[in-house]
């Protein structure tokens, strides 16, 4: 049978179908790049924003317009709304998110198979949803209440994969030639094995896969600031560590963070974002940011540009506020009107650019390390090289070789609207 993978959302969710691949691979079938030439699509959904979920039904539109006849839909939009998602045309079936590990088989009726015994090599999924790096869950779910978040609803409470088989998952990445692996999963700092004193904790996971696999370069995704300390980046005084930290700040203001549950306030966060830079020099630090949060004021709105200015952040996403169906946030009065909430949100991206470049320009002159994650032939036999440096900068370089998924050795030169431009060492 022919099967074509496709998501919308968050690396977790990437990393979900790319386990979906080699289970469907380990039982004979064959990934394919396109829904036109699928036996079956399977559409891993998300709900984080209205937006991501609509770009879920429309995946489902765009397989059907190409000529699927079966769909079948995980995620968190249709576990969320399954009537809406049955709605579609041509769904198959239904896979909420706490069955999905158990997709495959059942889709299969292998019910008894253990996929994971002997995982083979990771193979890169074809078409649009290739990455070099390799994502690698490790937790799902959440404890948390943040009042804005439907994926806590949607995935359900927190729950840590074993180190046995993260360690599996990254073996099989690795012998499949991945040279990053990013740590992923909905609370990533919430990972625990044991619940005695003395359990593990995610820098035991961490110190684990360092000292029992060769990988090259090992990523962090999404951290809570509540759930690390300084002693967190003693981490990295393995330079197998990319510096870079992705810590969710949502709002620079302590009223609207106490209105969305945050545990924590700008001061504790300017303290942790200090203590990251003493211990980890040049980290780039990215963050998340909500635009027009019910009640968001005037003034607290003021403050979360003054304290994103302060902050100096590598990059970041903002996000509209949307309300969400089943969200404390969704009840509360004052909602910020759309058309301020849009203003804001373009306020506070031109802030994120113009910190990002002015973080990226003092890297002109400086070596780096790039994992190429792109190339393109070019009219004149050269190849136009797209990858990632170690501290989450987008480098590009002219190469006479299809360097791809090769870490090089990159001199920058110049920085301009696509990104740093490098010259590859010899």
């Amino acid at each position: 049978m022919k099967i074509f993978l496709d998501t919308v959302g968050c690396r977790l969710n990437q990393s979900e179908i790319e386990a979906m691949a080699r289970q469907f691979r380990t039982a004979g079938h064959v990934i394919v790049p396109g829904a036109g030439e699928a036996d079956l699509v399977v559409v891993n959904t998300c709900t984080v924003t209205s937006q991501a979920a609509s770009d879920s039904r429309q995946k489902v539109r765009q397989a059907v317009r190409l000529g699927a006849k079966k769909v079948v839909l995980t995620g968190c939009w249709s576990t969320l709304e399954p009537e809406k998602a049955l709605a579609l045309p041509n769904i198959h079936k239904i896979v909420p998110n706490e069955s999905k590990d158990e997709l495959v088989k059942d889709l299969l009726g292998l019910y008894e198979i253990e996929f994971d015994l002997e995982p083979p090599a990771r193979q890169l999924l074809p078409g649009i949803h290739m990455r070099t790096r390799a994502f690698t869950k490790v937790q799902d779910g959440c404890d948390n209440h943040c009042t804005f978040c439907i994926t806590t609803i949607a995935r359900g409470a927190g729950i840590s994969r074993s180190i046995p088989d993260v360690l599996r998952d990254i073996k099989a990445a690795l012998l499949g030639g991945a040279q990053e692996i990013v740590l992923t999963g909905v609370h990533l700092g919430s990972w625990r094995q044991g619940q005695v004193e003395g359990s593990k904790k995610l820098s035991d996971l961490i110190r684990t896969i360092l000292d029992e696999t060769v990988v090259p370069r090992l990523r962090l995704s999404s951290l809570e600031p509540w759930d690390i300390d300084e002693r967190f980046f003693e981490l990295w005084h393995n330079k197998r560590m990319c510096r870079h930290l992705h810590l969710p700040l949502q709002s620079g203001s302590a009223g609207v963070l106490k209105r969305m549950f945050r545990k924590v306030t700008p001061k504790s966060f300017e303290d942790l974002l200090m203590a990251a830079r003493v211990a980890i020099p040049n980290v780039a630090i990215t963050t998340d940011l909500i635009a027009g949060f019910p009640g968001e004021s005037d003034a607290e709105y003021s403050e979360t540009l003054e304290f994103v200015k302060r902050m100096d952040f590598s990059g970041g996403h903002v996000f509209t506020y949307s309300e969400r169906p089943g969200t404390a946030a969704a009840k509360m009065p004052s909602q910020v009107p759309h058309q301020v909430r849009k203003e804001r949100n373009a306020a506070l991206r031109q802030l994120l650019l113009k910190s990002s470049q002015t973080y990226a320009q003092q890297f002109i002159g400086s070596d780096l390390k790039i994992l190429w994650e792109s190339s393109n032939l070019q009219s004149d036999g050269s190849w136009f090289l797209g990858g990632l440096s170690d501290n989450y900068l987008h480098v590009n370089a002219i190469s006479p070789q299809k360097r791809w998924n090769n870490i090089d050795q990159v001199t920058i030169r110049s920085a301009g609207p696509e990104g740093l431009m490098g010259e590859i060492k010899n």
